[in-house]
């Protein structure tokens, strides 16, 4: 069973940066699908960014252009660069992993059965 461990996250004034950093625990992540949901109070979790084992990358629209996803598949580890942060970016931030997929990450949370603990986002106008 792979775990993911988080790193990253905090608080920052519109239009700052911010990375986080997902780690999973074991050789086979390079298998796996992993990336990124959030959710906001009182909102549904929703796909921020995904990457698969080949490096293809499926965004929302309301990150892309402003999130990059990558992942080292050396170290186990996904990263996200997320720029020109808005105050609607403001949510929890969770790393996700699953396996058994095409060359595209699927979107939707029930896809993927591996989780991290997710961290904290906060974005101030």
């Amino acid at each position: 069973q792979v775990q993911l461990v988080e790193s990253g996250g905090g608080s920052v004034q519109a239009g700052g940066s911010l990375r986080l950093s997902c780690a999973a625990s074991a050789y086979t992540a390079g298998t796996y699908c992993m990336g990124y949901f959030r959710q906001a109070p009182g909102k549904k979790r929703e796909k921020v960014a995904l990457i698969g084992r080949s490096g293809a990358t499926n965004y929302a629209d309301s990150v892309n252009g402003r999130f990059t996803i990558s992942r080292d598949n050396a170290e186990n580890t996904v990263y996200l660069q997320m720029s020109n942060l808005k105050s609607e970016d403001t949510a929890v931030y969770s790393c996700a992993a699953g396996s058994g997929f095409g060359s595209t990450c699927p979107g939707e949370p029930g896809w993927y059965n591996t989780w991290g603990r997710g961290t904290q986002v906060t974005v101030s106008s």
